[in-house]
């Protein structure tokens, strides 16, 4: 039996390993293309020269690290609410905090104008109250997750709705800019717009890998989990409160990009056959899923680049078909 584990545990950690080196190398491959292609082609021995150092490193390079940094912010947030919720649908897109982020930085977006700060905060206070609204409503009677998932989606159409009432009530400058916002863009980033962002993802991600622990051993079950010692309750808030900032912060500088949190962490867990929330698989597929949603959107209309979210909307439905299917089947 020891034999046995022991060959299991060589298989898992070569399979975690190999996806792992897999996934880099493609994110690498990836991260290339992005940094080549724009306005002007660049070739491989044109960008590795120097040649065009200011439109690489000032244009080009911010967008390839944000899609690769938000992919994996967006794909752990919705690792860690797929784990609270037992349900491949828990994610920050279906659930409305994503709707609910929105619906606090387009208020601030109307109201006082883009400030960076002020756009953050009021982003992650209206992904915690739609959260809190979503949690409240479902634990009236027990909670129960696959309420928890439904209640979610309801709300999530409602805030939909007060967010295009919202834009339908503000000035036509403002609104069309929030329109355009809405999509989830990553066009026209650039360092100054990703220094705190990064600061707040990277502490994020440490929170959650000294988190990964205890989420792996709740995933055996609330009895089992509680009797080797987890706080449930805390651990809980802590990580819905972490995936609700994870997600404001990519919705404050982006716009809602929908499906990466969705689909990263199923994607992820099917790569390396994870038995437990697979924060890793996680954030490297999310990372390069978004990257690659990229650089369709920059393609698809050369020289216009559309707006990530479109693409990732357009492939989440089909995952969501494919989902739902499956879960019937």
């Amino acid at each position: 039996m020891v034999l046995r584990r022991g060959s299991f545990s060589i298989r898992f950690r070569r399979r975690t390993a190999h996806a792992s080196v897999v996934l880099l190398v493609i994110a690498g491959a990836l991260g290339v293309l992005g940094l080549c292609q724009g306005a002007v082609w660049l070739s491989p021995a044109e960008l590795f020269s120097g040649r065009a150092s200011v439109v690489v490193l000032e244009w080009r390079l911010p967008r390839v690290v944000a899609a690769l940094v938000f992919g994996a912010a967006l794909a752990l947030a919705g690792a860690v609410i797929q784990n609270l919720t037992r349900n491949p649908l828990g994610s920050p897109d279906v659930l409305g905090i994503e709707a609910g982020s929105y619906t606090g930085a387009l208020l601030v977006i109307t109201g006082a104008g883009v400030a960076p700060g002020l756009l953050t905060g009021a982003a992650m206070l209206g992904g915690v109250l739609s959260a809190a609204v979503v949690y409240v409503l479902s634990v009236r009677s027990g909670l129960d997750r696959t309420r928890l998932v439904v209640i979610g989606i309801a709300v999530n159409a409602m805030l939909v709705a007060v967010d295009a009432w919202i834009v339908l009530r503000a000035e036509l400058e403002v609104a069309m800019a929030a329109t355009g916002w809405s999509a989830g863009s990553l066009n026209g980033i650039d360092w100054d717009d990703l220094q705190v962002p990064l600061v707040v993802v990277g502490a994020l991600m440490v929170l959650f890998v000294a988190l990964s622990g205890e989420l792996n051993q709740s995933t055996v079950g609330d009895e089992m989990a509680i009797a080797t010692g987890v706080q449930l309750g805390r651990l809980r808030l802590v990580t819905v409160l972490a995936a609700v900032a994870c997600s404001a912060t990519v919705t404050a500088v982006t716009g809602p990009i929908v499906f990466i949190a969705l689909a990263a962490p199923q994607i992820g867990r099917r790569l390396f056959a994870t038995p437990g929330v697979g924060l890793l698989p996680a954030a490297l597929t999310g990372g390069v899923l978004l990257l690659a949603a990229d650089i369709v959107a920059r393609v698809l209309l050369a020289p216009v680049a559309l707006p990530v979210g479109v693409v990732t909307t357009a492939i989440g439905g089909c995952y969501l078909l494919w989902l739902l299917l499956k879960e019937v089947r």
